[in-house]
């Protein structure tokens, strides 16, 4: 390979523990990998504390139950991510 062709990055390996992965990080050269696929993740730390219950039509629950399944996260963040991108709106 000549030093115009950039190098062909590795396939990042898949792990059966949190110590794999651990151990992974701790000595690879994460340079090497292809990141390509990777989606940002998004942390919930807030405690949630309240619960709510709240009727929908559903058709509109299985809506939203599809959305989040094609995100790959449970429908109710989905909801909490609705209502906090609602809330940090500027109102009117």
């Amino acid at each position: 390979m000549s030093d115009d062709e950039p190098a062909k990055l590795k396939p990042f390996p898949r792990f059966e523990t949190d110590e794999e992965a651990e151990r992974f990080v701790d000595e690879a050269d994460l340079s090497e990998y292809d990141f390509s696929g990777f989606r940002p993740v998004r942390f919930e730390l807030r405690r949630k504390d309240r619960q709510i219950s709240i009727r929908l039509p559903e058709d509109m629950l299985a809506a939203v139950k599809e959305r989040a399944r094609k995100r790959d996260i449970p429908y109710q963040r989905f909801i909490r991510e609705a209502i906090e991108r609602a809330l940090a709106e500027p109102t009117r």
